[in-house]
Order: structure tokens, then sequence, then C-alpha cells
């Protein structure tokens, strides 16, 4: 539309007749985010105009003409029309809309206006003039709020709307709420900020925000984040999550001081919620809930009258008990000291929300918990106030709400991530954070856990938080978009500590090697060559001490008729005898054994063994034994296939076999390279048929090596692999403090004094 229509257009627009109206401004909506066409609309009058049709219409009407101001306001035009002494009839006219009108389009384009509203800034106008108090932001809500209170409630109810542009109008207005109010200073994060005795000047919004949350804010965010159409929510969903860690930045900020009653009460109430009368032998009761457990508002209300005793002087004779001294007051519930305030100087107020809450949900557990530790010894004892402010710190850094900031919010910041897909979108969007309160309780107990399973003392504390940071991390960290937090929780729960000890030493390792990462890999070839040779040598051993074999019932084949001709007799006039024993000889040259009717108390010596193989004439052993452990590793050079060979087809046979093959009587080099090239015929000369599994894997890979040849055994392959990897963390114990880039740590790399010892210890593998 040209801007010499416009005289036209505003006569149709004031026309009596619904139908010119609604064409008009049906043709202004698309025309208005002009900001040329604009400027002539506002100075022919057009937002008299325009406020007139949303004062007055309805339907088709009053949709088309709630989007022509609201496209108006997105060009940062049109602000004047909320101003002035009628402008509150506007503001509550549409927020009368939000709560009476079924219509969606309606409630499209007045939440839009809205979020306009809160968002625009109050300080000055465009041209610079003073805006009045109360024109824009959450304020100018207020009065229309107080009209319709069940406003806040029904714009909650839309964040389940099956229309994605209403659904995000909503949440782009609780967004531009708390945006408002961190904005300013005048949230929830100056709540604690009044002098004391005054009414603290954010009171009114904390209590907005815990209506918010009452309302099932948290849980429709949460849903939606989750949920198949967070592409079209993705914007206003990323901006809730951001402002959730701005709030979370803000109350850690936010020092907790004994001087502020709302503080002080607070810690009084952890204390009486302990119970702390259990502990009294004047048996004082604490007062019951109708459930008949210690009620948490009884102690929150005691703890306010004690605090306002200290305050004002005596308000009522108080109790005898409440006098006494208790030297453990606070650290019975877990604090390093008796002044419990500074001890919250790392995780500030946000800390002390986390402990009270979970005190507050937990109250039976929390006492229960308490009494189970008073029972233990000083040393043993779980603090259970730093271990809920350190799980704070963990969940803090883990979801690295520091590097948050409003500027990222109004700069537009990674937005132009969303459109990743799938796999950005795990990444980018975090709706456990939303679950603050649960992952901090699923956390906490699983310090308790940790710190049980370990046998930990005081001194251990840190060793028990990292483990807990490592828990966080590998289940938190690595949860999908999708993953409900019930399950995160029972992760938490049953991960196992043995296997969080292993990853826990896998990260150590890979902190050393991004350090020391070509040092470390010169080191682990060394110790793979020096683990092979211990192995060798113990696999080997192993042949020297010899051992039994069963020996199957005997077929006449090609194999066991030139077993026959190479003992020296017929195979069918000879006695079958079920046992052999084989052994290796000092010199390590020849392989000794002889068939037995039963197995005899003692091994025989090499003197009851007639038969012998010389090992010189051996060309490959061949055995069923399986090897499908590929992560054994390769060590040394791959046995040639004319020298070791894995039989599948016997693999599938229940019993185990090792074959040794020879080329002919009178061996020689030249022969065995002509094996080595498959240009010879072989044939066996000896069958082994071990016991068990880890015989068969002795014997097997000890004929191979004393052969020069590597092992193929999962179980020589392990063995090697565990013998190299502590062998690397033995090394890695004598890496001094003084190696470190940053130099040493105080006290760090001292010797631990011997005396008192003796040598009678050893190290459990």
């Amino acid at each position: 539309m040209d801007q010499a229509d416009i005289p036209a257009l505003l006569a149709r627009l004031a026309s009596d007749e619904d139908a010119a109206r609604k064409m008009a401004v049906f043709k202004l909506q698309s025309s208005i985010n002009d900001p040329a066409f604009a400027d002539v609309f506002i100075a022919s009058g057009g937002l008299v105009v325009l406020r007139r049709l949303i004062m007055s219409t309805g339907g088709n009407t009053l949709a088309y003409s709630l989007q022509s101001l609201s496209r108006l306001l997105e060009v940062d035009m049109g602000w004047d029309i909320f101003e002035g002494s009628n402008s509150g009839e506007l503001v509550e006219r549409v927020v009368e809309l939000v709560v009476t009108n079924p219509l969606v389009n309606i409630l499209r384009g007045a939440m839009s206006i809205l979020v306009g509203l809160v968002s625009h800034s109050q300080s000055t106008a465009r041209g610079g003039t003073s805006r009045t108090p109360g024109t824009f932001g959450f304020r100018a809500l207020k009065p229309a709020v107080a009209v319709y209170p069940q406003f806040f409630e029904l714009v909650i109810i839309q964040l389940q709307s099956a229309d994605h542009a209403l659904c995000a109008n909503a949440l782009m207005l609780i967004n531009a709420l708390i945006r408002d109010a961190v904005s300013n200073d005048s949230g929830p994060t100056l709540l604690v900020s009044s002098a004391k005795g005054s009414v603290p000047p954010g009171e009114e919004w904390s209590k907005f925000i815990k209506k918010l949350q009452d309302l099932g804010l948290i849980k429709a965010v949460y849903n939606l984040m989750q949920s198949s159409s967070l592409q079209d929510l993705a914007h206003p969903l990323l901006e809730f999550q951001t402002l959730t860690k701005v709030l979370l930045r803000k109350w850690r900020s936010v020092r907790v001081d004994l001087e502020r009653p709302e503080h002080r009460r607070a810690l009084k109430g952890l204390h009486l919620a302990s119970a702390p009368e259990r502990r009294q032998a004047n048996g004082a009761m604490t007062t019951l809930s109708p459930t008949g457990r210690p009620s948490t508002a009884a102690t929150i209300v005691a703890a306010r009258e004690e605090g306002d005793k200290e305050n004002g002087g005596e308000a009522g004779a108080p109790r005898k008990s409440s006098r006494r001294h208790n030297p453990e007051k606070w650290r019975r519930l877990g604090f390093e000291t008796e002044s419990p305030a500074s001890e919250f100087d790392v995780a500030g107020f946000l800390g002390m929300m986390d402990l009270t809450d979970y005190v507050r949900k937990n109250e039976d557990g929390f006492q229960k918990l308490l009494l189970e530790q008073s029972s233990r010894p000083l040393n043993e004892r779980c603090p259970v106030a730093r271990a809920s402010l350190a799980v704070t710190m963990i969940l803090y850094e883990h979801f690295e709400v520091e590097k948050c900031d409003l500027d990222d919010i109004r700069n537009g910041g990674y937005y132009q991530l969303i459109d990743g897909g799938g796999k950005t979108h795990d990444k980018l969007f975090r709706p456990l954070l939303l679950q603050w309160s649960r992952l901090h309780t699923a956390g906490l107990h699983a310090f308790f856990r940790m710190w049980k399973a370990t046998g930990a003392t005081r001194y251990d504390f840190d060793k028990v938080a990292e483990l807990v940071r490592i828990l966080i991390d590998q289940v938190v960290g690595q949860a999908s978009r999708n993953k409900d937090v019930l399950e995160v929780e029972d992760d938490l729960h049953e991960y196992d500590s043995g296997r969080l000890r292993e990853l826990q030493m896998d990260l150590l390792e890979l902190s050393f090697e991004d350090q020391w990462g070509p040092h470390l890999f010169q080191v682990r070839e060394e110790l793979k060559h020096e683990a092979l040779q211990f192995v060798k040598e113990q696999r080997i051993r192993c042949l020297l001490q010899g051992s039994w074999f069963s020996k199957p019932q005997p077929h006449r084949s090609n194999h066991s008729r030139t077993e026959s001709l190479k003992t020296g007799g017929d195979k069918g006039s000879r006695l079958y005898q079920p046992w052999r024993f084989a052994k290796l000889s000092h010199n390590r040259r020849y392989l000794h054994y002889a068939d037995f009717a039963e197995q005899t108390a003692h091994d025989p010596g090499l003197e009851a063994l007639t038969e012998k193989i010389d090992l010189l004439s051996i060309s490959s052993v061949v055995s069923n034994v399986s090897n499908t452990d590929e992560a054994a590793g390769d060590y040394g050079s791959h046995a040639s296939s004319s020298l070791t060979s894995l039989n599948k087809d016997a693999a599938a046979k229940s019993t185990t076999k090792i074959t040794i093959y020879s080329l002919a009587e009178n061996f020689s080099p030249e022969l065995a390279s002509l094996a080595a090239a498959g240009k010879t015929k072989e044939q066996p000369i000896l069958t082994l048929h071990p016991l068990n599994h880890s015989l068969a894997s002795e014997w097997l890979d000890g004929l191979l090596m004393i052969l020069n040849q590597a092992p193929i055994t999962a179980e020589t392959n392990k063995l090697v692999t565990l013998v190299s990897e502590y062998g690397l963390k033995i090394r890695l114990l004598n890496v001094r403090a003084e190696a470190a880039d940053n130099g040493p740590v105080p006290g760090a790399g001292q010797v631990p004094s011997r005396e008192g010892l003796d040598e009678d210890y050893y190290y459990e593998i």
C-alpha cells in the first residue's frame, strides 16, 4: 500500500461499517511494518484510530488490529500508544483478551503486544525524553494483573497449546518478565539486598517467581524442551534456558549475611529441621504435623521467632533447652566450623537455597542421616552441609552457568546453531538444567553413597567430590535431550563405584597424555615390550613345571597311525592310557612327554617321560583355542600362517586341542623356510588336550613364544596389557610435583614416613 493511500485508509478504519473496517485493517497489517509507511501513519493520527479498534471491536477485525500494533512495535515504533492518561486502559484490555478470549489468532496478537510492552526499555524514549515510571516493563502489567489475577495461570496453560506460534508467544512473554527483572535489578536477585528491618524491594517479584513455578512453569517448559516441536520453539526455549543460568548466577553472587533476617531464619530453620531435640537429654518435643512427622513449617516458624528474639529482645519466655549452648551445633550438620555463614562464600545464597530445599523435601531422611553419622567416629562422618555445597558447585560448573550472559540473549549469540539438527539440539538444549533441585538431591545422595562405599574419611572429601563430579559428567553430561529426569536419577543412584574409579583412572591418563603425550607413547612401547618378556617367561615356566593332559579314546585315522608309528608300535596292540604328561626340559630344547593309565600323586620327572621332541623340529602349532578378543592388542610380529593358525571349525567343538606339527625327522632350517612358504607338507607329531581354557592358553602361547612367535590367546594378551598398564601407573607415581607446568603444589612430593611400618604388605591387582 502506498503512503498516499493512508488518508483513505484511516477513513475506512473509522467507518461505522464492520466490513469496511475489517478490510482496511487487514490491509494495514501487511504494510505497517514498513518504517516509512509507519511514520506517515503515526503522523496522521493512526495510533488513535488503531487504539479505538482494539478497545471496541471483536472477531477478525480485532485480531487484525492486534497484529497491526504488534508489527508496528516490532519496528520499534508506535510506543506512544501506551503513554498518556488512558494508557492503562489499553494494557488492561489486552490482558483481558488473554484471559477471556478463546480465539487463537486474537491470543497470538495480544501476547505479542505484551511481549513488546514488557521488553521495551524504560529509560528513555526514542527522542531521548524521559518515560513515565511504570509505562513499560513488568510494572506496566501490575494494575491489569490485579484485576485479572488468573492471567499468569492462563499464560502458562498456553504453553501446552497445539498452536506453536501461540505457545512461543506465551513463552516469550514469560521470558520478557524474567529478563526485565534481571536487567533492572528489581527481581529475585535483590530479594536480600535491603537494609535490616525494611521490606526487601524484590520480595513481591520473588513471590511472583514462586507462583509461576507453583503453576507448573518448569514442568511445562521442560516438556517443551523434550518435545518434537523443538524447532518451532527453539528461540524462546533457548532464551529461557539462558535466563535460568543468569538467575542461578545471580543467586550465587548474593553473599550469605546473618545480619539479614531471611538468611538468619534459613540457617535457624536448618538447625531446627535437624531435630536437635533428639540429642538433648531433657526430651524436648518438636511440633508435629497431622502425619505425626516433625513439621518443616513449624521449625521455620520457630526459627523466625528465635531470630526475632535475638533481634528485638524477649518475645516470650524461651525454653531452657534453647538457651543451652551446643559446642557442635553447626559442625553436627556438616559445616567445618561454628560460623557457617563464611562457608557459603563460594556457593553463595544458591548453596543455601539448595541445602534448605533438600532439607525441606527430605526432612525425615536428613534427620536419620544425621543420627547415623553421629554414631560414627568424628573422622568418618560425612559432612552433609559441605557435601551439599560441593554438589551445588559441581552442577554449577557442569552446566557452565558462569559463561552465560544477558548479552547472549540480546545479541542473538548462538542462535545460528539452532538450525544444526538433532545432534546440535542435544548439545545446545539442556532440559535437565530445569531439574536443578532434583539433580542436586540425586547428586547429594550419590555423594553419601560414594562416601560409604569408599570408606572415606574427612581427609578424603575432595576425592569423593571428584568422583561425584565425574559421575555427573558421565550420567548427566551424556544424557540425551529426550532422557527423562527419573532415568537420570536412577543412573546416578545405581552407577557402580568400581566403574567410576576405572573411569577416573582413564580420565587421569588422558590428562597425562595431553601434557606428556609423546613421552607416554615411548614409555608405553617400552613397557609393552617388558610386559611381553615378563609374560613369555611366565608361560615358559608353566612348560618347565609340566602339566597333565587328557587323552581321548583314539580313532583310526591318518593322524593316529602317524603318531603310532612315531612311538614305535601298533596302535591296536597297545593298552589305552587316558592321561598324558608333558614337560619342557631344563635346557629348554626338548619337550618330554609320556602316557599314563592314571594321574600320579606327584608329577613325573623327566626320566619317567620316555618320549621327547626337539623344539627345532617343530614347524607349526595348531589349536582351536579362541583368540576372539581383538582388544588384547598386537605385541610383536604376527606368527606366519605356517607356524600358527586357528582352526575355526574345531573351535566349535567342546574339546580343546593343541597339535604340534613337524616337517620330517631330518629337520633343517631350509625345510623351515620352505614350510613358511607353504611348499612342504607337515605331519602331526604330538596332540595335547588341555583340561581347561587357562591351561590351553598357557601351553599354546608358551609353545609359540618359546618359538619366538607372538601370543594369540585373549587371556595372554590381557595379561600383557594388565602388566604394562600397571607398570605405567607405577611410573606415573614417580612424577614429581616439580614437573608440573604451574610449579609444585605446597606439600606435594613429600615422601611419607615409614615410621612404625614393617615389610608385611602386599599389592592387590
